[in-house]
This record gives structure tokens, sequence and C-alpha cells, in this order.
């Protein structure tokens, strides 16, 4: 598979699950805190979990505003989707993630929010990534 790539980024992280990430450009700092649920203090700081579920589910909206686009149906100024995500012990050993995303599309079909959700999941880039690598179950409200 190629990639036409039109934008990148570019971050750095210090410190692993207890230090420091933010963007080469500046314009996105944060700092890292272990959850006590993974054996860390927990406290004031985000973690690789939170940012991976927010970033999830920004940009599966913009690929059902993308797909919305496409199909001649507007998405909903209302359109929210929230994203947990999960981390724990894999069977198979190491760590893993299960995600699940809650689309809420207020004023729109049944049936057209099933469509637009599907085909949403085979555009989005986070949909692609973790393809067959990460349970997502898609939960349409």
């Amino acid at each position: 598979m190629t990639v036409e790539v039109l934008y990148e980024t570019r971050a750095r992280a210090t410190g692993g699950r207890d230090g420091k990430a933010e963007t080469l450009s500046g314009s996105f700092k944060v700092d890292l805190t272990t959850p006590k649920e993974l054996g860390g203090a927990g406290g004031a700081g985000n973690n690789p979990e939170e940012l991976f579920a927010a970033g999830y589910a920004a940009c599966f909206i913009g690929a059902l505003k993308f797909v919305g686009g496409q199909e001649g149906v507007a998405i909903p100024a209302g359109t929210s989707i929230t994203s947990t995500v999960g981390i724990g012990p894999r069977s198979e050993g190491g760590f893993g993630l299960d995600v699940a995303l809650e689309i809420s599309l207020p004023g729109l079909d049944g049936q057209v929010k099933e469509d637009l959700v599907a085909k949403a999941h085979q555009v989005c880039p986070y949909s692609n990534a973790t393809r067959n690598n990460i349970n997502v179950k898609l939960l349409i409200t």
C-alpha cells in the first residue's frame, strides 16, 4: 500500500508514560501520567489512551463529513463521538487496545446513519490503521 502524504506532523515524547509529549511545531504540549489502574500514580496528566481516544473521535467525524459530502448528506452540527479506549494484557502476550465509538448523528434517519458510519469506517485513517489489529465497536446512538 502506498500513501500519497499530503500532511505530516512530528511529535516528541520524553519520560514515557510519566513524561511529556509535544509537537515539534510547539502547538501542542501535554504532561503524561500513568493511570492508577496500570500501576501509576494517576494525577493531573493525560495518557496515550486518552490522546488516542480524542484523536480517533475527531478523525472519525472528519470521515463522516467526507462521506457525507460524497453522498450529498449534510452531517448535523451536533454530531458527536464518544470514544472509549481500553488497554490491558492480551491472551497472546503483551498489551492490547479495545475501542468503542458511540456515534451520535442527531436528526438523521436510522438507515442513513448506518450507511454513513459504515462508509466512514472504511475511509477513516484511524479505522484503516486499526483494522484487523484492534477490536473496534461502532455504536450508533
